[in-house]
């Protein structure tokens, strides 16, 4: 009885080690599925085999290291960190990085600009033509009725 016991638990321990790397490794016919969830016969054959690793002694990374010798680093749904995927691991963080510091600076820029030049125009001070330029960027000129509008179609009665 305390045998059945210990080889039931032993088979449900590699049954969940199987599972596990069955979810982490991608079907080499399917592509956009794990081993786990396909049913194509390659996936069905590489089920097999870890099981029979894991029956046979291999740890957890002796199994993906196999896997990955025989069928390429794709097999694996988490591709290893090394000077060739660092650009591809990072690349989110430099992207995001530097929207948030472009976002940051135009902030940063538009406040202080249009804070001095009204503080220049309120003190009587002219602005430089690229003071002028910037102002006519930031704040467009009027569109619809103005009084220059209304003056034009008064006239052209």
């Amino acid at each position: 009885m305390e045998n059945k016991d210990d080889e039931t638990k032993k088979s449900q321990v590699v049954e969940a080690r199987a599972r596990n790397i069955r979810h982490n490794v991608r079907c080499t016919e399917c592509g956009s599925q794990s081993i786990e969830d396909s049913q194509a016969d390659i996936a069905i054959l590489l089920r097999k085999l870890i099981r029979d690793e894991i029956q046979s002694g291999k740890s957890d990374k002796e199994i993906y290291k196999k896997l990955e010798e025989e069928y390429g680093e794709t097999v694996l749904y988490a591709p290893k960190f090394d000077l060739q995927t660092a650009a591809l691991w990072l690349s989110s963080l430099l992207v995001a990085g530097a929207a948030a510091g472009v976002w940051g600076y135009k902030k940063h820029r538009q406040k202080t600009n249009v804070h001095i030049m009204a503080l220049n125009l309120v003190r009587g001070v002219p602005l430089t033509p690229k003071e002028k330029e910037t102002m006519l960027d930031l704040i467009p000129p009027p569109q619809g009725l103005t009084p220059s509008s209304l003056w034009s179609r008064w006239r052209g009665r």
